[in-house]
């Protein structure tokens, strides 16, 4: 992948941005007509690529599930994306497909209307009411891209229902009609598809969670915008980032110097545990030990500590005194120990709210701090904004949904609009905020924004993010000492964490994957990609 090719891959553009970016392209001279050429030559070849015709090429006849031309329907919008499947159905027409066309809409712009007449002249059939559609082995939606903000209703609504529940693949150009652009929330209804082009650069909508039933498998149609234009469009707008292999990888503190020791790589504390939740520590600590920290000491009650020892050998367990229903009463580290001593601290796993003393202790330290778990409802507890308002070091909050609203009630809704919750709960809170999900989103107090562009519902378990927040504090420790930016650590903690469980997935399918399993393809997945 070339060095623009890797910059174009982490732009997430919103649909204002999207648009002022064309409109650069166009005022320098780019006629509408020849970029809607090439985007739809592209989109075209794609498509012969995933549904080869037989009728083309007898040697797909075979091998195909299709023993003649495929039909495809075409589904044309009033605007440029109505356009863009216009030329789609040309190119396919002459290449032997067949091909049909939907247009509901009585007003066209120019450009779109003329396309479509010359299809009209080509002998394409074209159909304005929904009942009227022959069969098709699949189908182009063209009806509406990007910009959507008005909810559909009928009749395009009806006819879009009806779509849907027919049992035949559906590409869609750009996004799936009746999405938002933005917050991926569907506008009354929607268009599911099984494949959806994203044209140019990746639009919001991609990395929301409400859309991704809606998308189905995604692909960027890299058409050659200059990096100028979108440089110049994004430059004061806080920026919004996918995560890439190739930018994780190069936050990781990898290659190590020649000379170095144990404490140079990082010293982490984890607190953790309880009787009642003795896995949460034991997971979070295999966590940790998949980072590659230098050193991890893990405070754990009493009870707990030669539970730990048997599964951290290489671990300093430190045995806490714990309260009556088992949990860490307080911290007693060895002599000559206190908190300034490590590098990091993670917090939270298992702990149960009888450790709130604990919790408040290191809230109060100079110590860089990941909290999670119960570590995050005892924040709430305490009063996030004004509690971390007060802390003098940097702290990373690791909240899932239902966490996030108890943490930050008074901000923007996170399930209609990740982005702008995350965003928002980091510049009052001062926190970096890890909000996890299907599309997990982490955001610095200045609201930039780094997404994870793929996981898997392989993570949907107990313990998962037990073991993500051993990871995040690992990595913590040792990307400190060499002056990583925290946010970046944060997006390559979860990062990892996903691909490793998408490894998983691949050899054990999402069922197989428990939270102990994915700790064991951390360092796995990390091989595969050097």
């Amino acid at each position: 992948m070339s060095d623009r090719q890797e910059q174009i891959s982490q732009v997430v553009v919103t649909a204002e941005q999207m648009r002022d970016i064309e409109a650069r392209i166009f005022a320098v001279g780019m006629p509408v007509v020849a970029l809607m050429e090439k985007v739809a030559g592209l989109i075209a070849r794609r498509i012969q690529n995933i549904y080869p015709n037989p009728g083309e090429n007898p040697l797909f006849a075979s091998s195909s599930r299709f023993s003649s031309n495929l039909r495809v329907g075409i589904l044309v919008g009033p605007g440029h994306n109505g356009g863009d499947a216009l030329v789609v159905a040309r190119e396919l027409h002459f290449r032997g497909y067949e091909i049909w066309i939907y247009s509901p809409f009585s007003k066209l712009k120019e450009l779109t209307s003329q396309h479509l007449q010359y299809a009209q002249s080509l002998g394409i059939p074209t159909y304005q009411e929904i009942e009227q559609l022959p069969n098709s082995d699949l189908l182009i939606d063209g009806l509406f891209g990007f910009g959507l903000e008005r909810n559909l209703t009928d009749p395009i609504a009806s006819a879009i229902n009806q779509l849907n529940e027919l049992s035949v693949p559906i590409l869609s150009i750009d996004l799936p009609s009746g999405l938002h652009t933005d917050t991926g929330e569907v506008l009354g209804t929607a268009i599911r598809a099984t494949h959806t082009f994203c044209l140019g650069l990746w639009k919001l909508a991609f990395l929301q969670d409400q859309a991704l039933e809606y998308l189905g498998k995604v692909e960027l149609i890299d058409f050659d915008i200059p990096l100028a234009d979108v440089q110049a469009v994004l430059l004061n707008a806080p920026r919004i980032k996918r995560i890439t292999p190739a930018t994780a990888l190069s936050t990781l503190p990898l290659p190590r110097p020649p000379v170095t020791h144990k404490y140079k790589e990082g010293h982490l504390l984890l607190i953790c545990g309880s009787r009642r939740y003795a896995g949460g520590a034991i997971l979070t600590g295999l966590g940790a030990r998949g980072s590659g920290v230098g050193m991890l000491s893990v405070a754990v009650p009493e009870s707990l500590k030669s539970l730990l020892v048997s599964h951290l050998p290489e671990a300093l367990i430190v045995g806490c005194p714990e309260t009556e229903t088992g949990a860490i009463a307080e911290l007693q580290l060895p002599a000559k120990t206190n908190l300034s001593s490590f590098s990091a601290i993670a917090c939270g796993p298992g702990l149960t709210t009888d450790a709130s003393p604990v919790v408040q202790e290191v809230i109060e330290s100079d110590v860089p701090l990941v909290l999670d778990a119960d570590g995050l409802n005892i924040l709430a507890q305490m009063g996030t904004i004004p509690t971390l308002q007060k802390r003098q070091a940097l702290t990373i909050l690791t909240p899932h949904a239902g966490e996030f609203q108890r943490l930050f009630p008074h901000v923007a809704d996170a399930k209609r609009d990740r982005v702008k919750a995350v965003r928002e709960a980091a510049a009052q809170s001062g926190a970096v905020v890890l909000l996890k999900g299907a599309r997990t989103a982490v955001a610095n107090p200045q609201s930039e924004v780094w997404i994870v562009p793929e996981s898997t519902p392989a993570l949907a378990r107990g313990g998962s993010g037990d073991v993500l927040t051993g990871l995040l504090g690992g990595l913590l420790a040792q990307g400190l000492t060499k002056q990583i930016p925290v946010e970046d650590i944060a997006a390559t903690a979860a990062w990892w964490h996903s691909q490793a469980a998408i490894l998983a997935t691949q050899e054990r399918t999402e069922l197989g994957v428990d939270a102990f399993t994915l700790t064991q393809y951390l360092i796995k997945t990390l091989s595969n990609c050097y």
